[in-house]
């Protein structure tokens, strides 16, 4: 103990120098990062609120909200558009259509031959005879392109047309 004030006696003012050099560095420490504390809090003040002074954790969950929101829309529309897609496969999407004379003495082309077919070529073909006493429609089925019905050159001809998808109208 008497070795440790002897030494403490002897070197007192570099000790006392070393102790007020820490002290000045821990002080020059303390007030950066109390600098550096106030930038941050400034950053930090500015990020939470706005202009008008709304909450940002507010405004975040708002916009969590209508993110969810939009994600449920989304999944009904989806559902939806898949919904469509599966009817529209059977709506009509392919037509052939042939204006033709149905007998020699007639003429302008009065007589006319329709395919009405879908996605996977079933639907019906509309036929229409005119002579100058009357006018017969018949109505075939048609599926996978083909009817189990016997087809005349110009029904074959529509459905060939709806098939390729020709737009052409007069024969």
């Amino acid at each position: 103990m008497e070795l440790i004030k002897d030494i403490v006696s002897y070197y007192n003012i570099e000790i006392i120098c070393g102790l007020i050099i820490s002290l000045l560095v821990v002080i020059i420490l303390y007030i950066i990062s109390e600098f550096r504390i106030s930038r941050i809090t400034d950053k930090y003040n500015n990020l939470v609120k706005n202009v008008d002074g709304v909450n940002l954790e507010e405004m975040m969950n708002e916009c969590l909200n209508e993110v969810n929101e939009i994600k449920i829309d989304n999944a009904r529309l989806e559902n939806k558009y898949d919904d469509l897609n599966k009817r529209f496969k059977f709506a009509i999407q392919k037509i052939g259509f042939i204006r033709y004379n149905a007998f020699p003495d007639m003429g302008s082309e009065l007589s006319f031959s329709i395919a009405l077919l879908d996605s996977n070529l079933n639907g019906v073909i509309i036929t229409n005879i005119y002579s100058r006493d009357y006018s017969n429609s018949y109505a075939k089925s048609v599926e996978g392109g083909k009817s189990k019905y016997p087809l005349s050159v110009e029904e074959m001809q529509a459905i060939d047309r709806a098939i390729r998808g020709e737009q052409n109208i007069n024969g």
